[in-house]
This record gives structure tokens, sequence and C-alpha cells, in this order.
């Protein structure tokens, strides 16, 4: 039988989803409660991977079982056994064919970066930071470049395993409240570091590094070394992942209290 299941984690005490020798994994510690509650050795495919320090609000993976189970002990069992920072929202059955990478249609991010000029506190590790004003409408004004289908080489690491640059960039909506900047990003997928590199490149412009355009100089160069560092993990979360509705899956509200942050 095959389930997707949908999770939330903060991203701070792990080095990252994917399985590694000897680290602290999402992917390990789902794959460890998992196979203690089958009897039986349990993989998981996610529907994206995140870095070091990346949370997320809604993850969704697959896995496949023989060992029947209420859905609920899947999700009550999970979270009884998984580390504090990590939490099972739902289990749902699907069909074979489902892939939770392969068919999911779009990925949402969202990145909280707290613009002020003394660094956060309480919500260390949760948010990014950035100690000199920005410019919002600046940041807006170059966010409309990124929109539609790109080569999104000039935002891709060294590192990317993807096979075509090439992505669809749904929606880059830029807003503030207070200190805090939000940034949130739909694509119908993402490249390795991509969101954090557009940040980054948004905060040049913010900052008044650049005019608006340069953006688009970035992304029509496909040159990653002309663009702007990578900016922290700290505040990048995965949103939601989207799929299409024959599959049957819960899904996030578009609008979401972060509970805690502003």
């Amino acid at each position: 039988m095959r389930y997707a299941l949908g999770l939330e984690y903060d991203g701070r005490p792990f080095k990252g989803w994917q399985s590694q020798p000897d680290q602290p994994t999402v992917q390990d510690a789902m794959q460890s409660a998992l196979s203690r509650i089958a009897g039986e050795a349990v993989a998981v495919t996610a529907a994206g991977r995140t870095d070091t320090g990346v949370h997320a609000l809604e993850q969704v993976v697959h896995f496949d079982t023989s060992a029947e189970r209420p859905l609920g002990a899947w999700v009550r069992g999970s979270n009884a056994l998984l580390p504090q920072g990590v939490a099972v929202l739902w289990v749902h059955p699907v069909a074979p064919e489902f892939h939770a990478r392969f068919s999911a249609e779009r990925r949402s991010y969202r990145y909280l970066l707290i613009n002020r000029s003394v660094r956060p506190a309480i919500q260390a590790g949760k948010v990014g930071w950035f100690h000199t004003p920005l410019d919002l409408a600046a940041m807006q004004a170059a966010a409309r470049y990124l929109l539609g289908e790109h080569d999104f080489s000039a935002f891709r690491s060294a590192e990317c395993q993807a096979k075509s640059p090439i992505k669809r960039m749904h929606k880059l909506e830029i807003s503030r409240r207070g200190d805090l900047i939000e940034f949130n990003l739909t694509a119908n997928a993402f490249l390795h570091h991509m969101v954090r590199n557009i940040v980054g490149c948004l905060v040049y412009v913010g900052k008044g590094k650049y005019s608006p355009d340069w953006l688009a100089e970035i992304l029509a160069g496909r040159d990653r070394a002309r663009a702007a560092p990578t900016f922290m993990p700290d505040g990048l979360y995965l949103r939601r992942v989207d799929y299409a509705p024959h599959w049957g899956l819960p899904q996030m509200p578009e609008e979401l209290n972060l509970g805690g942050l502003p």
C-alpha cells in the first residue's frame, strides 16, 4: 500500500532533509518512526529536499508498506516517536502511481526577514535578518522580472542536480508588517538554493546597491557569479506543495498564521 504523508518541521536541529551518514536528518527521523510502527523497513520520498536550517510548514512524502494500520495510528504513532521538532500532520492512502516529487504541480516557499538595526533574539533561527533599511517598492519592482518561465541558472547552486534550469515562477510577492518583510514564491519547481539566491539579490536591490532592472540583467546573464551571495537559511520555509485534486490530498490553506511570528 502506498501512503502520502504531510509533515512540518523545525530545520534547526537537522542537517537538512536528505539522509546522511552520522548526521541527524529529517528523512532519517521519519523513516525510523514509520519503520517502528510498520514493523518493517520503510523508506520515504519527499516532494523536495530542504537544506540545513530550512523549515517546512507542509512537506509531503510518500511511502510503501505491507503493514495495515488505521490512518490515525500512522499520525499519532509517528508523533509519539519523532523528535520534538518534527510532527506528522496527516496521512492519506494514494494510488501506486502517486509520487510525492513527480506528481507535484507547484511548490510554495516563504522567506521571513527581520529588517532592523539589531539582530533578533526570540525569533533567532526562525527568521532572516538584515540590518540596514530596505526599499520595499524597489524590491517589488525587481521581483516582477522573475515572473513567468525563465532559465534560472543565475540563481542555481553549483551542487544543483536538476536536469533543467528552466522553471516557471507563478508568484513572487513581497510585503511588509512593521520590521518583518515577507517573501512568498510559488513555482512549478525550484533549483537548489534558488529561493535564497533570489532573496539575496532582492536585498541588494532593497539596500540600494543596484536598481530593480539589475535583476533582469542577472536573469538574462545566467551567470551565478554575477548575482548576490546565497542568503541565510534561517527564515526559509517550504510553505506548501500542490497536487491535482484527483489525488484527494489535504491542502494547506493559502494564508497561515505562523504562530508566534509577527
